[in-house]
């Protein structure tokens, strides 16, 4: 397996990953659509010998009250189901927060297990005055820093790229 950042070519195998790691079609959709929107700020794939997208990892940019920090979002994670709880969730991530730490962002928000993100270090974004727009979310909302200085000043609502609009109620 091959870790690394996605490209052109790797969309439809993308899609179709998406599309058979989830539920209903809605987040081969939403990352669809930010690619359309040149909203995917990156995205990290891993591929199997043959090319095959087997994991895919997006990260979009968010806002904090309309003002870009240089933060993103991590969403969606995806794993092919044959590859599940082998640690390619963590390669991805990893390689994703390595990149945008050279890119120059500042912190990563995601919306997600606790129990899963912690070993990343992400940490409550209540502690830090700061949450999202979806209800009941406090405990699953989380960040991570990615230089110092990343939460001075802040606080309020972390608002999402607009694709993320249709699954608030």
């Amino acid at each position: 397996m091959l870790v690394r950042v996605e490209i052109p070519v790797d969309a439809a195998g993308i899609d179709a990953l998406l599309r058979r790691a989830f539920p209903t079609s809605a987040e081969a959709e939403l990352v669809h659509q930010l690619r359309e929107d040149g909203l995917l700020t990156l995205g990290v794939v891993a591929t199997d010998d043959e090319g095959v997208v087997m994991g895919h990892v997006a990260f979009s940019p968010v806002t904090i009250a309309e003002e870009d920090r240089q933060w993103v979002a991590l969403g969606p994670l995806a794993i092919d189901e044959t590859l599940r709880c082998q640690g390619w969730g963590e390669k991805l991530v990893y390689e994703g927060l390595d990149a945008l730490n050279e890119f120059g962002y500042t912190a990563v928000v995601v919306l997600g297990s606790p129990a899963y993100y912690a070993r990343f270090g992400f940490v409550p974004a209540r502690e830090q005055q700061l949450r999202c727009r979806w209800p009941d979310s406090d405990d699953a909302f989380q960040m991570y820093p990615l230089s110092d200085n990343h939460f001075e000043g802040v606080s309020g609502i972390v608002d999402y790229a607009a694709p993320f609009q249709r699954f608030l109620p």
